[in-house]
């Protein structure tokens, strides 16, 4: 199986509001988050590729015009933990690039996250 992936970057705040106020996620923060999508295929095109990584850029105009330096509670729905990002752009990714294998979403350099079905 050959498989590639791609990193995209962005800058948003959240809040986690279902959480115990006492919950240092509960309160207002930001991160500068890391996407990383991973797609696979068992074959490549006759280019040579699972998919042209400039194929992706939809993906960054999606993060860049939704995303990046946006109160994440009003543009997602659900919780905006690091799980249901990952879902969410999973979703949006396999929608357009059926090779999509996962996605996984940093936080914090230390801490990730990944939706892979």
């Amino acid at each position: 199986m050959f498989r590639i992936t791609k990193e995209f970057h962005f800058s948003a705040s959240h809040q986690l509001t279902h959480l115990p106020a006492d919950h240092q996620c509960a309160r207002l923060h930001g991160h500068n988050y890391i996407v990383v999508v991973e797609l696979a295929g068992a074959e490549l095109n006759s280019d040579g590729f699972v998919r042209d990584y400039h194929e992706l850029a939809p993906l960054k105009n999606y993060i860049d015009g939704s995303f990046d330096h946006r109160h994440l509670n009003d543009v997602m729905e659900g919780p905006s933990t690091a799980e249901n990002m990952a879902r969410h752009f999973y979703d949006w990714c396999v929608s357009r690039w059926p090779e999509t294998a996962a996605v996984r979403v940093s936080e914090t350099p230390k801490t990730w996250a990944e939706y892979r079905p």
